[in-house]
């Protein structure tokens, strides 16, 4: 598939059948990961993989809505960020999480970017204190967010070209 056809496909999946995903597949996935690049070469990133059933639906409590997915996905990642290695942690941590999405999407897998930092969990603490009581990581490894991956029970239909904002696009100035 060319990158600008998976750019079109790719979307963020919320429900999956119960096929697992191999351990080929997911570690294509990581990989992905690992090839971003990051400020100054710092790869402040590191990732949890979650196939727990039990971890899985804790982690689908982890902010007030949006993260149910988790519950019925073959798997999770979450994904951290040292600040102690740079400042840029989380804009590191995103570029990451872009490149597993599309890693995912190309071996014809499904995925959702569940959004931890400034989020909160339903029993009103931070999301990340959530997470962390469970997952375990220290306090200078933050939470950017969580990726659930399955295979997709069903698949949104992919972007087209009318719906880019070509508007948006600014030359030279505002």
């Amino acid at each position: 598939m060319e990158l600008y056809d998976l750019l079109h496909n790719r979307r963020s999946v919320r429900k999956y059948t119960d096929a697992p995903i191999t351990e080929a597949q997911l570690e294509m996935i990581l990989k992905a990961g690992l090839l971003s690049p990051t400020s100054h070469n710092s790869k402040p990133w590191h990732f949890i993989v979650v196939r727990d059933r039990e971890m899985l639906k804790y982690l689908s409590d982890c902010r007030v809505g949006s993260a149910k997915m988790l519950e019925n996905a073959a798997c999770a990642i979450a994904v951290l960020g040292d600040q102690d290695k740079t400042v840029c942690w989380t804009e590191d941590c995103s570029v990451a999480l872009t490149q597993m999405h599309l890693m995912t999407e190309a071996l014809g897998l499904g995925s959702c970017w569940i959004q931890c930092r400034l989020r909160e969990a339903p029993d009103g603490r931070p999301t990340e204190e959530y997470v962390r009581e469970k997952l375990g990581f220290p306090q200078n490894v933050r939470l950017e967010a969580i990726l659930s991956i399955g295979t997709p029970d069903g698949h949104p239909a992919p972007h087209t070209d009318d719906e880019l904002l070509l508007e948006r696009i600014h030359h030279e100035k505002f």
